[in-house]
């Protein structure tokens, strides 16, 4: 007697997939998701550009600095005193650090924040010259 195994087939295949991610798809944000700037960045008309995403952040509450190659963004949101019902907005403090390309220029750089991004502009030098193989001459 052959016995014939039967696998179960859904009618909506993914089904089982959803609900085995289904704990991380409702989960709430932990605490360095919640201190971290979001950032993209890329290189435009010559210069290293990162654009951070601080919206509802006043910008007297944000600095910008570099050190060493890295640059870094902190903000802080306060939290205002009212009665709440509830409150979903993120208060605290957040900072972000980003290693500049070896290039940058760290004395050209400039900054701007409208409607709650953060766009800061490095300037880039010329490449450095690629490595140069030197010949080794062989006396006998």
């Amino acid at each position: 007697m052959t016995t014939i195994a039967r696998r179960q087939r859904f009618s909506f295949p993914d089904l089982p997939d959803w609900f085995e991610a289904f704990p991380t798809r409702f989960a709430m944000p932990t605490m360095s998701d919640l201190s971290t700037v979001r950032i993209e960045d890329y290189i435009e008309n010559g210069r290293y550009a990162i654009r951070a995403e601080l919206p509802g952040i006043d910008p007297e509450d944000i600095d910008v600095v570099i050190d060493d190659g890295i640059l870094t963004v902190k903000a802080e949101r306060t939290e205002r005193e009212v009665d709440k019902n509830r409150s979903e907005i993120r208060y605290g403090s957040m900072s972000r650090s980003v290693a500049l390309p070896a290039h940058a220029n760290e004395d050209d750089i400039q900054a701007d924040y409208t409607n709650g991004m953060l766009t800061i502009s490095v300037g880039l030098r010329e490449e450095k010259a690629e490595a140069k193989h030197i010949e080794i001459k062989h006396t006998t």
